[in-house]
């Protein structure tokens, strides 16, 4: 056994399923999984799975530091769901408070670029600085992530191709854009475009937008996405809402997007009638 795979491994967990997934994964790959928890936010599932688990803030990157290296970390991977949102909250020094660390960051790299790429590329730097490498966020999971063809039993209609095939092409030009990672199309005409609110509420203005049911959403990531973090995700809880707001299909991109406890996934869109696509 190699000496990365004796080694401990480092999550840093934010909200949702994800980090649950992950830590899971690491374990049975027989590792042990030291935690930081940001934002009080986690699975209350994900403190069990852990050698070690410890709370911080988000903006306290140079804790978040100080625990993996206490731990012997020198590889980890980030997952979960923070609010990108937080980022323009003209409160956010306050109810957020930063720890040095984490000001000197935002002043040297996020003051004028905060795109989740620039965001990403800028946590990396400073973990690998302190001997911590950020690896793929995908590794440990490989059997929920999208793979190509139909997902399940039900099968898109003609309008739900068509509307993949015309959608797909858009899609890419978007994410390449670095403006979102999904958008909504109906009869080939794009009905919404994921922005910084985020996928759930994005699904909820489309439906609003398009009152006819039969709507698709698509979701992937760009050709060069960093698979070390915000790769984009589907869970059960996607599914019912689409459902609730009148869409038939989702097209995602294989190998680019995960699948949240994919077997549930599949399982629930089978039950409410929503086709599931992968699309290379």
């Amino acid at each position: 056994m190699s000496d990365e795979r004796r080694s401990p491994v480092g999550l840093i967990a934010g909200a949702g399923r994800l980090p649950v997934l992950v830590a899971r994964g690491m374990r049975d790959a027989g590792l042990d999984v030291c935690c930081v928890g940001l934002g009080q936010a986690w699975d209350d599932e994900l403190p069990a799975l852990c050698t070690h688990f410890r709370a911080a803030g988000v903006f306290r990157i140079g804790r978040w530091i100080r625990l993996l290296r206490a731990w012997r970390v020198d590889r980890a991977v980030m997952v979960g769901r923070v609010e990108k949102a937080r980022m323009h909250d003209p409160f956010r020094l306050f109810r957020q408070i930063p720890d040095w660390r984490a000001v000197q960051l935002w002043y040297r790299r996020l003051r004028h670029d905060r795109r989740n790429a620039a965001l990403l590329a800028a946590v990396a730097d400073e973990l690998e600085r302190s001997g911590v490498r950020l690896v793929d966020s995908t590794m440990y999971i490989p059997d929920h992530l999208a793979t190509e063809g139909v997902l399940t039993t039900v099968a898109p209609g003609a309008m739900q191709r068509a509307d993949i095939a015309f959608g797909w092409p858009l899609l890419r030009q978007i994410v390449e854009l670095d403006v979102g990672q999904s958008i909504a199309v109906r009869e080939r005409d794009t009905i919404a475009v994921e922005a910084v609110e985020g996928t759930d509420r994005m699904i909820e203005r489309a439906g609003t937008l398009c009152r006819a049911k039969g709507w698709t959403l698509l979701k992937t990531a760009k050709a060069d996405h960093d698979m070390r973090a915000d790769v984009p995700t589907v869970g059960v809880q996607t599914i019912e809402r689409l459902h609730a707001t009148g869409a038939s299909a989702l097209a995602l991109g294989v190998g680019r997007v995960i699948m949240l406890d994919r077997p549930d996934v599949i399982a629930t869109a089978n039950r409410l009638g929503i086709a599931i696509v992968g699309v290379a």
